[in-house]
């Protein structure tokens, strides 16, 4: 029932299963951060929409064609035309995506001083996802408001970030009234996620998140171990090192529910 790994579980990274991750971890850490900071600021949930055509999100045509057979008569003579045999193909369809992320806001005022992001897949692979999730990003960091960047995805292309070469899981957290330095978390699979803090106003205390123990939480809450099947490789497919590790770590668990 418990998360059985250390730091983040590549089994939640599942394009099935990361989308009630996402959300379940956007409501975790608005909970975590408000007692924190009210009665200054609040924290909101926002939603950013937009419509995109992904190469996997297809929809398909019947494995075997069927032929039509149109028939005409004369007298008792039966004409049969047959129409030519179709390759079968898939076309992709427009989807519209909501994606949800949280504002930080001056309850005085209202305006937003820092914005928090939980990257998705498709912020990190899909043309449009990416173009919409950059478009909004650079806004920001052209602005005063602080960032916050959470990256929990081994797939896709990271977001630019000058002076980075690390690869694996990334936090950024991006002070608006000290860009253009910024403070990068990075960890990678075996190691405790970090907790990091979240801007605020510059002579504010900034409040603390412990992601770690909010992914750990939400992992029991949502029993996720019942979603998960730990007999299958871990996709996208690791270095032979990591996914030895991994075997060794489930192999010491308490058995887990495949969700049969």
């Amino acid at each position: 029932m418990h998360n059985p790994f250390p730091g983040m579980n590549p089994y939640l990274e599942l394009p099935d299963l990361w989308h009630q991750v996402h959300n379940r971890l956007i409501v975790a850490v608005a909970d975590a951060i408000t007692p924190q900071i009210v009665p200054k600021y609040r924290v909101a949930i926002e939603e950013r929409i937009y419509t995109s055509i992904d190469d996997s999100l297809l929809v398909g045509i019947a494995d075997v064609a069927v032929s039509r057979r149109d028939s005409t008569r004369t007298g008792s003579t039966v004409t049969a035309t047959r129409l030519a045999e179709p390759t079968p193909v898939k076309v992709p369809v427009p989807e519209q995506v909501t994606e949800r992320f949280l504002e930080v806001r001056s309850t005085q005022t209202g305006a937003v001083v820092s914005v928090i992001e939980i990257l998705s897949p498709k912020n990190k692979s899909a043309k449009d996802g990416r173009e919409a999730y950059q478009n909004k990003r650079q806004k920001i960091l052209a602005s005063t408001t602080s960032f916050v960047e959470i990256d929990l995805l081994r797939v896709g292309k990271p977001m630019p970030i000058i002076g980075d070469t690390q690869t694996g899981y990334r936090i950024l957290v991006s002070r608006g009234y000290c860009r253009p330095d910024a403070d990068l978390y990075t960890f990678g699979l075996k190691e405790p996620i970090p907790a990091f803090p979240v801007p605020l106003r510059q002579d504010d205390s900034e409040p603390i998140v412990d992601l770690q123990q909010l992914l750990n939480q939400i992992y029991e809450r949502a029993r996720f171990d019942l979603a998960i099947d730990y007999s299958k490789p871990v996709q996208p497919a690791l270095p032979p090192e990591d996914a030895s590790w991994i075997s060794e770590i489930l192999a010491s668990n308490t058995p887990f529910g495949y969700g049969d």
